[in-house]
């Protein structure tokens, strides 16, 4: 498998001294925001996990290779190709790899790559979930299976409000992934701080959390776990705008036949257009909070599990 693989020096020096490390996803540079804001914001967040004690690894695969830890440059590229950078999840890694395909990896993608290097903290704005009306679409994003597969904790700010919320922890429930509220029982809704569901447990603190989730590795209880961090009340945005917004692109989406993995990139952008821009700033800032949390979480695992 490692020939697969492609570290980058400041990656390599971690794993090989044992220092704390926090995946970071490369979709969100590729396809949550428009250039140069998606470049400055991947910089500003491997900032934040190195301010908060740990490094971090941007991962996509370019040239064949599973890049874990990008340079600059090939951030930057990434945010300048945009859309023609291939979004890619588990079920493309192999093909992609085999036909040197840049592709910028999702959750799920991320979550598998960042394993196989037993990187054990990822950071992200908000996972994939059932979509509204899977009950006839069965549109259900692989980041809830790769949860339920694949040993990594994921903090984000709740699934995405594009999805349906309910469906998506009764998913997760069914595949034995614990949600985590940080601070909160009430399960965060991406752009909001609250939605009107609850989460398995409220955890308060980045040793707690780091010390549940060292346990459940020692247990050899398969899959990850989903630590939900509410985005800061300074960023929060009204349930009602938001909603109305999220409800007003779908109508639009669903008239152009919008489908598969090009859902979640339009209703965004589309969102972002219909709040003018409020919903970005908040997308932004609630990835920012995710990334000190996980890098604190990070830290502590480590310091838990002696390495």
């Amino acid at each position: 498998m490692n020939k697969y693989i492609e570290y980058s020096k400041e990656i390599k020096d971690a794993l090989d001294n044992n220092l704390p490390i926090v995946a970071l996803e490369s979709t969100i540079i590729s396809h949550g925001m428009p250039y140069p804001e998606n470049v400055k914001t991947a910089l500003e967040c491997e900032k934040i996990v190195r301010d908060s004690g740990s490094i971090p690894a941007t991962i996509a695969i370019l040239n064949g290779k599973l890049k874990i830890g990008l340079s600059i440059d090939e951030i930057d590229f990434l945010g300048k190709q945009g859309h023609k950078i291939i979004k890619t999840s588990r079920r493309d890694i192999a093909y992609n790899v085999t036909n040197k395909i840049d592709s910028a990896t999702t959750v799920s993608a991320t979550m598998y790559i960042a394993s196989l290097a037993n990187i054990k903290v990822f950071a992200t704005g908000g996972v994939g979930g059932v979509h509204r009306g899977a009950e006839t679409t069965f549109d259900i994003s692989a980041d809830l299976e790769e949860l339920a597969e694949t040993p990594v904790l994921v903090v984000c700010a709740g699934a995405k409000s594009i999805l349906d919320l309910g469906l998506t922890l009764e998913y997760l429930e069914t595949k034995g992934v614990p949600v985590v509220g940080y601070g909160t029982n009430i399960l965060p809704a991406f752009y909001s701080r609250e939605s009107d569901f609850f989460v398995n447990f409220k955890i308060d603190t980045p040793k707690e959390i780091a010390s549940v989730f060292n346990t459940q590795l020692e247990l050899n209880l398969r899959g990850g776990m989903l630590v939900t961090n509410p985005i800061s009340k300074e960023y929060s945005m009204d349930k009602d705008i938001i909603n109305k917004a999220i409800n007003d692109a779908m109508i639009e989406m669903n008239n152009l036949g919008i489908k598969g993995k090009e859902t979640t990139p339009y209703l965004l952008a589309k969102i972002a257009e219909l709040t003018k821009g409020d919903s970005l700033k908040s997308n932004i800032q609630l990835v920012y909070s995710n990334c000190k949390l996980a890098s604190k979480i990070s830290v502590n695992l480590h310091l838990i599990r002696g390495n």
